[in-house]
C-alpha cells in the first residue's frame, strides 16, 4: 500500500481512493489499483501525520502532488494540514483534481487553499454538460460540468498556476476543451489516453 510514491522527480500523495466521479476510462480500474509498480489501493485512509512522516523519509522530494486513485479534496482537512507543513518547509505543492470539491463540500473551499497550494490541475474531459456527464459519470449528474467550470474560474483568485487537463479519449474533441481553457484564461495540457498497463 503506497501512501506516498515518487514519479518524475516529484512525490505524490495518495490520500483516498474515494471519488465523486466514476469515469469508465480511469486507469485505477484497468490497472487494478496499481500505478507503475506502486499499489495505490488503500486499506485505510492515512492521517496527515502519517503522510508527513512518509514525506520526511524522502530526500529531495521535489513538488508535493496530491494525486492518487481518488479525489484528494474529499479529505480537505488532511490536505490542508499537509500542505501547510510542506510550505513551512519550503516545498512547492500541487493538486490534481476533478474540480468538483465545492459541490462536494457545499461551500467554496478555495480560500482555504490560498498560500498553501502553488498549482492546481483540473480534469476537464467533455466540452458540454451532456458529454461531460456521459464520459465521467459524476455523482452530481448533469450539473457537474458547470461545477467544474465554476471551480476553474474561482481557482484563479486563490492559486497562481491553474491548468486544465484533458485526456485524449477516443471520440473526445480535446480542441474544444482547449478552447474552454483559453476562454477561462488558464493553461491547457493534453494527457495521453492510457490503456495497457505501463510499468515504467
Amino acid at each position: 500500500m503506497s501512501i506516498v510514491y515518487p514519479y518524475k522527480g516529484n512525490l505524490y500523495i495518495n490520500l483516498t481512493n474515494r471519488c465523486n466521479m466514476a469515469c469508465p476510462y480511469c486507469i485505477k480500474y484497468k490497472w487494478k489499483g496499481r500505478f507503475r509498480s506502486h499499489n495505490l489501493r488503500l486499506s485505510r485512509e492515512p492521517s496527515a501525520g502519517l503522510v508527513i512522516n512518509e514525506i520526511q523519509k524522502r530526500k529531495n522530494p521535489g513538488e508535493i502532488v496530491f494525486c492518487g486513485y481518488g479525489e484528494p479534496l474529499i479529505r480537505l482537512n488532511e490536505l490542508v494540514k499537509i500542505a501547510r507543513w510542506a510550505k513551512m518547509n519550503g516545498l512547492t505543492t500541487r493538486i490534481n483534481t476533478s474540480g468538483t470539491a465545492n459541490a462536494y463540500h457545499k461551500r467554496n473551499i478555495l480560500p482555504e487553499l490560498k498560500g498553501l497550494i502553488d498549482a492546481v490541475s483540473v480534469s476537464l474531459n467533455g466540452s458540454s454538460e451532456r458529454e461531460f456527464k456521459t464520459l465521467n459519470r459524476p455523482k452530481s449528474g448533469i450539473k457537474a460540468f458547470r461545477h467544474v467550470i465554476d471551480f476553474i474560474k474561482e481557482s484563479r483568485k486563490y492559486i497562481s498556476k491553474v491548468t486544465v487537463t484533458s485526456v485524449a479519449l477516443p471520440g473526445l474533441d480535446t480542441s474544444k476543451c482547449r478552447r474552454i481553457a483559453e476562454k477561462l484564461k488558464v493553461r491547457f495540457k493534453l494527457r495521453p489516453y492510457l490503456d495497457e498497463y505501463e510499468n515504467k
